[in-house]
């Protein structure tokens, strides 16, 4: 598997491009707000022949789903996540005022809800969803296996974990899900988060100062 990563920058925030061999991809968490930001993404995609298959955001926070209407657009393509964070999508234009700046496009409806324990599929490659809340409700990681590696959206950083005070958040909830769901993983496994540097599972368990 192939991983593109895009760092958009209104809230240096991480957008993933990820396929294989057969050309299949998928996007998660396209935070593009700039037109330039979304063309970059449109122009990779088409340069490297991908045939994106599904739309992914790890949660619905404003940040991370900036590009959903033109995923839409351009490759006809809706989101799909999960249920419990479907509010956000209606609460977008309060949000964006909250930051100062006003949300250009209406937000689409999801297109697919997704669930702890799915699998998605494109070319030879599978992800499986894990819900771990707390930082929003339904909050998703989308975990391969294969590869060794996880998209962990806002839920774990770097020496951090996400922020749990905003509607739906919950520290506890966020503590006990990392530790139960995602530190059962192999230790080299790889965390790419929705912001920031990526890590491994074993550097988070043994340096991570919410964990020490």
């Amino acid at each position: 598997m192939k991983i593109k990563r895009f760092e958009f920058n209104l809230f240096s925030e991480n957008c993933y491009l990820l396929w294989d061999e057969t050309n299949e991809a998928v996007v998660i968490d396209p935070g593009c707000f700039y037109e330039e930001e979304r063309q970059a993404l449109k122009d990779f995609i088409k340069e490297n022949n991908l045939q994106v298959k599904h739309l992914l955001n790890t949660h619905l926070h404003l940040d991370h789903i900036f590009g959903n209407p033109f995923m839409l657009k351009e490759f006809e393509l809706k989101a799909e996540a999960n249920q419990a964070d479907e509010f956000w999508i209606e609460n977008a234009p309060k949000q964006s005022r909250m930051f100062g700046f006003q949300f250009q496009e209406e937000l689409p409806p999801l297109g697919k809800y997704l669930h702890d324990g799915d699998i998605i599929t494109f070319g030879h490659t599978q992800l499986e969803c894990i819900h771990v809340p707390g930082h929003s409700p339904g909050s998703l990681v989308y975990y391969c296996a294969a590869e060794h590696c996880m998209f962990s959206g806002d839920v774990l950083f770097q020496g951090s974990i996400g922020r749990a005070d905003l509607a739906g958040g919950n520290f506890d909830t966020l503590i006990e899900h990392i530790c139960s769901r995602l530190f059962v993983l192999p230790n080299e496994t790889i965390v790419y988060p929705g912001h920031g540097a990526p890590t491994t599972i074993g550097i988070e368990k043994a340096e991570n100062p919410f964990f020490r």
